[in-house]
């Protein structure tokens, strides 16, 4: 009897994870899940902050590491990139299937404070792609305004991309039109498409958490608290079927380019009163990726119900738009505001993560000399 993970690529969604630690990666863990259906793994700054910072799997090659090199940032990336190019080594048969879903990817996020640096953040993932040196490895970028200029460029010399941190519709459709900016350079350069690829990692239960709290503020329709991110990524979906058709897109198509996926991210329940499994449940559907935490993953392996649950209202889900604004609540002002939270939250985690490192540097020189007098 096949997986419940195993059951959402019967209906043409990825289950990804995401996670990433050097114990979950060298101790079985994710080829466990693997096995179970999992297709992908995604990682960014906080997850590793907390991986690093938790125990001591990393302790002997920060040993190793700070022989040379004392910048944190550059010790950190040491660490992760390690992680980084195992998970890729596990997930390589997946990807090496060719399946047309495109799976078995790893993702690594460029560091966040160069979010509205677009010449910086190409930089940056131009060196990751080749230190990592791993076909399936996308760049994550965020996907700010100037993180889409990045995304373009990036993809245009022949980088796989996953463009995050997306709440807006306007943003996904951007970040869409970025990539396809970037095929079309990279056709008209004699590149080669079919070894690229792209997902929008469209952020979902963030946008429930803020809308219902500005509808709270107002002592707005009881009704429409938990509402806006699902609808807010129907739409989304609805996009992508139309962007991604049409006799432009079937020549980019028969050059071996493949579509950008919307990746549902952010999917675990924040409202204790709701379902816990409730946006990967609602946001079923064909050519889409969805990537939960491992307590959301697990929990949806128990008891998660695999049924199509995409593209079954749209016009509902713009009646839910229409209901917000007459509420009172400004989407437009939502999105940014998550925006800004998103990158900033990002930068803080990069920067306790910074913060840990020059920690437990100390403490393994404290330990190493105290252990040489003893």
């Amino acid at each position: 009897m096949p997986t419940s993970l195993q059951s959402l690529a019967a209906r043409g969604q990825s289950p990804w994870v995401d996670y990433l630690s050097r114990g979950f990666v060298h101790d079985g863990d994710l080829a466990g899940l693997v096995a179970d259906g999992v297709t992908g793994v995604t990682s960014n700054p906080t997850i590793f902050q907390a991986a690093i910072a938790e125990g001591d799997a990393y302790d002997e090659q920060m040993r190793e590491v700070l022989r040379s090199e004392d910048d944190p940032k550059q010790v950190f990336l040491a660490l992760a990139i390690q992680d980084i190019r195992a998970a890729c080594d596990l997930l390589r048969p997946v990807y090496d299937r060719g399946d047309p879903s495109r799976d078995g990817w790893v993702s690594f996020e460029v560091d966040p404070h160069l979010a509205h640096d677009a010449r910086a953040t190409v930089e940056e993932a131009i060196a990751l792609h080749r230190r990592i040196d791993r076909p399936n490895l996308f760049i994550k970028i965020p996907g700010t305004e100037a993180g889409l200029d990045a995304v373009e460029e990036t993809i245009a010399r022949g980088i796989p991309v996953n463009v995050t941190l997306l709440f807006s519709l306007a943003r996904h459709r951007a970040a869409a039109e970025a990539y396809l900016r970037g095929l079309r350079r990279l056709r008209d350069a004699g590149g080669d498409l079919s070894a690229v690829a792209s997902v929008a990692s469209f952020f979902v239960s963030r946008v429930d958490a803020e809308a219902d709290r500005r509808l709270d503020e107002i002592d707005g329709p009881a009704d429409l608290r938990g509402t806006l991110a699902i609808a807010n990524a129907e739409l989304a979906y609805h996009a992508y079927r139309e962007i991604f058709t049409g006799d432009e897109w079937s020549e980019l198509q028969a050059a071996g380019a493949s579509p950008q996926r919307c990746l549902w991210a952010s999917t675990s329940m924040k409202n204790p009163e709701r379902r816990d499994v409730t946006y990967v449940e609602q946001l079923i559907g064909p050519n889409t990726v969805t990537t939960m935490p491992r307590a959301t993953l697990e929990a949806f392996a128990d008891h998660g119900q695999v049924i199509d649950t995409l593209s079954t209202d749209v016009e509902g889900a713009r009646r839910t738009f229409e209901r917000f604004a007459a509420a009172g609540v400004d989407y437009d002002d939502v999105v940014a505001e998550l925006e800004r939270q998103g990158v900033a939250a990002f930068v803080a985690s990069f920067q306790q993560l910074f913060d840990g490192i020059a920690d437990k540097r100390s403490a393994l020189v404290a330990t190493t000399n105290g252990s040489d007098t003893s």
